[in-house]
């Protein structure tokens, strides 16, 4: 029989003192053990003793936290729990980092296991200890959460170390990102009741849908670009309402937040945000999360179902595609783009990706997205390979488009193979993913063909897309090989069978007319 033990026990061989008592018989299936037992790390008999009550207090609050049951975390309670994990990675292991090598490979092996979809398995053991230490059984939801959560912030800390290991102790400058930890009320228990009946604890997170949707969506191929617009227009919903429980929200709610939209500048263009992006990003966006809650029964209605848009018909004052002029006037000022203030990789993209485009009208991110290995000489042919391992694209297929002879002599393969491996114009962050650097990158373009071609009638990224349909025709090149191309669907199942193979597509391309400038 174990003891509840009222002091520090004595380990009779190693002279540690330790903590040890006995779990409650209500508990012990859940912690899977009969008693508690812990190292005071202290041989010193008053430093025990305090060591002891400090410990004690802690394990009856973590018993207390457990019989309340599993519980959902708001986004910020789980951001700060990561950021202790964050802060005592740092804290144990900052003043004898090792060596740089060391964190090269603890890094390495971290992107593998995400990669390999293995990141709930790879944090399962710390995450289960610190839940414990903190008295708390969660939902499935807040877990997945938390698992995300607590990688970056396992990343976070193994760069800052990484950097330490260098010699180099400046403060992280991300550090702050993290919350302090708030746990959830101690006073409320899962039969505490609202004077409307729901339980206090039935909060149903809004954020927290997004991410439980996403974790199926993922699965069955959607674009991270989704998720993160929905994201974003569930956070500003949340801003709006300044409360984040979809059990509350109504559909009057959703037509305040569609007008409040409709009124917003945006921060970039200083323009109204447009009717399409509060259609097709906001309104598609919640409505699309909360269908799924509905049918995974975590609400009974969905606010947004009624809620939409009617869009007149855009005023067109101009063709999509850049003029003669404006291509010429945009590729001048990236021939001539020199900076060294900026990222290598940016001052690269200003230089190579309107060129690129130019001459295969593929979208602006999947070509500043490209890679080293990317690139390749087949035969005669330079040729570009498009595809999703390198990022996002929009078919999900891979398809290959043979460089235009003018590429070649401007020197972009000779760039290509004067570049490291990996991604030539983008640095994907250190989970691996592009999304966020990619749009950045795209943001810059689009800024810098502003500059310079300043109607707002046509777009400064798209107008490539456009313009390269429009040439090739002239030229007389077939639809089918533009398309192919291009990425665009096959516009008959006829236009499915056979393969426009490299040849066809290098001899289309030799049909483009060269692009002069002065």
């Amino acid at each position: 029989m174990v003891l509840m033990m009222s002091r520090p026990f004595k380990h009779p061989k190693t002279g540690v003192y330790q903590f040890r008592k006995a779990v409650p018989m209500d508990l012990r299936p859940i912690l899977g053990k009969v008693e508690e037992k812990r190292s005071l790390r202290t041989k010193d008999p008053a430093e025990a003793r305090q060591r002891h009550a400090e410990v004690a207090a802690e394990v009856e609050k973590a018993w207390q936290g457990l019989r309340r049951g599993p519980q959902h975390l708001t986004m910020r309670q789980i951001v700060g729990l990561a950021g202790e994990v964050y802060a005592g990675w740092v804290r144990d292991l900052s003043d004898e980092p090792g060596e740089p090598v060391i964190w090269f490979h603890v890094l390495r092996l971290q992107r593998e296991a995400r990669a390999a979809g293995k990141l709930a398995e790879w944090w399962k053991d710390s995450i289960d200890e610190l839940l414990l230490k903190k008295g708390l059984i969660v939902d499935d939801l807040t877990r997945s959460r938390l698992v995300e959560e607590v990688d970056k912030a396992f990343v976070q800390g193994s760069e800052l170390l990484e950097r330490m290991s260098r010699g180099d102790y400046s403060p992280d400058p991300n550090a702050n990102r993290f919350p302090s930890w708030t746990p959830p009320d101690a006073s409320e228990s899962p039969s505490s009741t609202k004077s409307d009946g729901r339980s206090k604890s039935a909060v149903i997170s809004m954020t927290g849908l997004v991410e439980a949707w996403w974790l199926e969506a993922k699965a069955t191929g959607l674009k991270p670009s989704t998720y993160e617009s929905y994201r974003s227009s569930v956070e500003k919903l949340v801003g709006f309402l300044g409360y984040d429980d979809a059990l509350r929200v109504t559909e009057e709610d959703v037509i305040r937040f569609k007008d409040f939209r409709l009124a917003q500048v945006h921060p970039r263009t200083k323009k109204l945000i447009s009717p399409k992006t509060v259609k097709d990003n906001d309104l598609a966006g919640l409505r699309r999360v909360f269908d799924w809650a509905v049918q995974n029964r975590k609400l009974q209605a969905n606010p947004a179902k009624g809620v939409s848009l009617r869009l007149g018909k855009p005023v067109k004052l101009r063709s999509k595609a850049f003029t003669e002029v404006e291509a010429q006037v945009v590729l001048r000022a990236a021939m001539r783009h020199q900076s060294s203030r900026e990222d290598p990789k940016t001052t690269a993209a200003k230089r190579w990706v309107p060129w690129l485009c130019a001459y295969t009208g593929a979208r602006v991110g999947e070509m500043a997205q490209l890679r080293r290995q990317d690139v390749r000489q087949e035969g005669e042919w330079w040729v570009v390979r498009i595809t999703p391992d390198a990022g996002t694209v929009k078919t999900n297929e891979a398809r290959d488009v043979v460089l235009h002879p003018h590429l070649v002599e401007l020197g972009f393969p000779q760039f290509v193979a004067d570049s490291r491996p990996g991604h030539l114009f983008i640095t994907p962050k250190p989970d691996g993913s592009v999304d966020m650097p990619l749009n950045t990158i795209k943001n810059r373009l689009a800024d810098a063909a502003r500059k310079v071609v300043t109607d707002p009638n046509v777009a400064p990224n798209h107008g490539w897309r456009h313009r390269f349909k429009t040439v090739g025709m002239e030229a007389g090149i077939d639809q089918r090989i533009l398309d192919a191309i291009q990425g665009h669907a096959p516009r008959t199942a006829g236009d499915t069978y056979g393969e426009v193979t490299i040849p066809v597509l290098g001899r289309a391309i030799r049909r483009l007319p060269r692009i002069v400038i002065d």
